[in-house]
């Protein structure tokens, strides 16, 4: 999902949500995202009023974790699972999701716990995410 920024990033979630409702047909990317926002009901209200989803900082403050943030994770690992980008992801997921009991979305939420964090650490950072602590991150999940 390539997007310039936050208000782009929100637009394109709000789109795709209005898009459901209406029973309109979906792009194969706006599909990606209506399964992520889907598999998310907790952020259906959030999305229901796009003035307030606009304007919200979830900032953690109000003890709201941020849905943008949390679905745009679903979406870049989707878009690693498709690629295979870091490689072996792929593989690593499927033993994670071997271990989750074959839960795709409990294995999602674990691996982008990993995700977050790397990205999270490469800002603290001031560099680039490290793929090859990420994997390493993935892989430990099941050792």
């Amino acid at each position: 999902m390539f997007v310039d920024d936050r208000n782009d990033s929100r637009e394109f979630f709000l789109r795709v949500w209005r898009r459901m409702q209406a029973g309109e047909p979906l792009e194969p990317l706006e599909r990606i995202i209506a399964d992520v926002i889907a598999a998310h009901p907790e952020y259906h209200a959030v999305l229901a009023r796009p003035d307030e989803a606009r304007a919200a900082e979830f900032d953690g403050r109000d003890g709201r974790s941020n849905p943008f943030l949390h679905m745009g994770l679903h979406i870049a690992l989707v878009e690693q699972l498709q690629t295979d980008r870091p490689p072996g992801i792929r593989a690593a997921y499927q033993a994670v999701m071997a271990a989750a009991g074959n839960d795709a979305h409990a294995a999602e939420h674990r691996m982008l716990d990993c995700l977050a964090h790397e990205l999270w650490q490469a800002g603290q950072d001031g560099r680039g995410p490290d793929a090859e602590a990420y994997l390493a991150q993935v892989r430990r999940l099941v050792s």
